[in-house]
């Protein structure tokens, strides 16, 4: 049909005469039978057991009890899911698996000072060409205003973010007080392509090469340019890696496992990661392997120990990287307790086989539930309560540092951690214990965030 379209404009009429809009009855059952059939806590909702209404009319009567597709995914949730989602548009979805999103490109965390109604943003990073990097915005700036509204932790940052532009109003610390400035800068959002792999650096003391890796996303379509990175630390002989994921929400599960093979590479066939499923499913083995998805062999460092930065955002395929390794190989980790997400979820459309193609055309509605829970090999799984560092360290407010330079904070302490004499010197930090809340961040507007999933 797509070839046979001439213009967009003649597609759309013809696609107008062939699609009939989904009742909410329809997609109702759409989301119930998938639910039923993949979710991985169906044994603690009682309306997905597979006798839980008697007859077709109870059923039906069920699914029109909801108003919305959203309502009813709500309530077959089981209470101690935190992160399984319904969207109704899928491409968003699938674009947003690929690192393309609607965004600023201004990357930010709002916190919140502890005991206080003081509330600020963040900003982690800028995404190259982006219109925050156009508009000036850098690592470190920090905000406690939006469109004139002071930020405080009653505010409904959903809505405040949503939108397809705003504006901020900067702010300073005097101390450990913080004063707002009369500087104003606006910002739209475009559709932009991230790419993961942020900031690569090779730092060299006291006869040590350390190579430094922030990677902010396992997304599938980068695995070659990822690979290629471990092959320059490979032929650059480094000693010792720090790997930066603290502003990494996750990803693929099979991009995990290679990093995780990169870092490492002499455990070739041994567990990886164990993953459980409902009972309508077997359990299955992940092991450690020699090539990424392409069939290009991977670049393995055959490290035994590595150092793990990571943050408050740190979640699920980030996390499934610590807990796998720490089996094998030293894993000191240095930052913030995690987020604690362990299980993984699958795109479910409405199809026969609740796969892609042949989805319904009369909606775009699609479910990314959790239908799998991992552990390592030694079977460690259910860190609800996120995983803690070796070392303890939280952002520095007031003197973030450079991303990659040797004196940012947290890559300076994995480099003391390993002992090395440091000829920059030691950052100073006065406010990197500073007691605070993370209340919000620019990811949570993205339909993957906090996503562990397999394809």
């Amino acid at each position: 049909m797509l070839l046979a379209c001439l213009t967009i404009s003649s597609c759309q009429d013809d696609i107008d005469d062939v699609i009939t809009p989904a009742s909410t009855l329809e997609i109702n059952d759409f989301v119930w039978k998938a639910m039923n059939v993949f979710y991985l806590y169906k044994p603690d909702s009682p309306n997905l057991a597979d006798n839980a209404f008697a007859t077709n009319e109870a059923y039906a009567n069920y699914l029109n009890s909801f108003e919305s597709p959203e309502a009813l995914f709500n309530d077959l949730l089981a209470p101690q899911d935190r992160f399984s989602i319904i969207v109704d548009n899928y491409i968003a979805l699938e674009n947003s698996l690929d690192g393309i999103n609607f965004t600023t490109g201004m990357q930010f965390g709002l916190v919140n000072i502890s005991d206080s109604n003081s509330v600020f943003g963040f900003v982690r990073y800028v995404v190259p060409n982006s219109p925050a990097e156009d508009a000036g915005i850098e690592r470190g700036m920090i905000f406690n205003s939006v469109n004139g509204e002071t930020l405080t932790p009653n505010t409904n940052f959903n809505s405040l973010f949503g939108g397809d532009a705003y504006t901020i109003g900067l702010a300073e610390f005097n101390g450990a007080e913080l004063t707002p400035l009369s500087t104003e800068i606006s910002l739209f959002k475009t559709q932009l392509t991230e790419n993961p792999i942020y900031s690569v650096e090779v730092i060299e003391e006291d006869n040590t090469k350390v190579g430094y890796l922030m990677y902010n996303g396992f997304r599938s379509n980068f695995d070659s340019q990822l690979n290629t990175v471990f092959a320059n630390f490979k032929s650059e002989n480094i000693d010792e890696l720090v790997l930066d994921l603290r502003y990494n929400s996750g990803g693929n599960i099979e991009t995990a496992k290679d990093l995780a093979s990169m870092i490492t590479g002499q455990f070739q066939g041994e567990i990886f990661a164990f993953e459980y499923y409902n009972d309508n499913f077997d359990d299955e083995e992940l092991r450690f392997d020699n090539q990424i998805r392409t069939g290009a062999n991977i670049s393995s460092l055959n490290l035994n120990r590595v150092y793990i930065l990571t943050g408050f955002s740190t979640a699920s395929a980030s996390e499934l990287v610590i807990n796998t390794l720490k089996p094998y190989i030293d894993v000191i980790q240095i930052g913030q307790t995690t987020v604690g997400k362990f299980e993984g979820s699958v795109t479910l459309y409405d199809s026969e086989n609740f796969r892609r193609d042949g989805a319904s055309i009369n909606h775009l509605y699609a479910l990314q539930p959790l239908i799998l829970k991992t552990a390592n090999a030694n079977g460690v799984t259910d860190y609800f309560e996120g995983l803690t560092p070796d070392v303890q360290l939280n952002e520095d407010y007031t003197n973030p540092g450079i991303i990659g330079n040797q004196n940012e904070p947290l890559l300076n302490r994995a480099l003391e951690e390993m002992g090395l004499n440091l000829t920059e010197g030691k950052p100073s930090l006065p406010l990197s214990q500073l007691s605070s809340e993370l209340l919000f961040e620019n990811q949570a507007l993205q339909p993957t965030y906090q996503r562990m999933y397999v394809k």
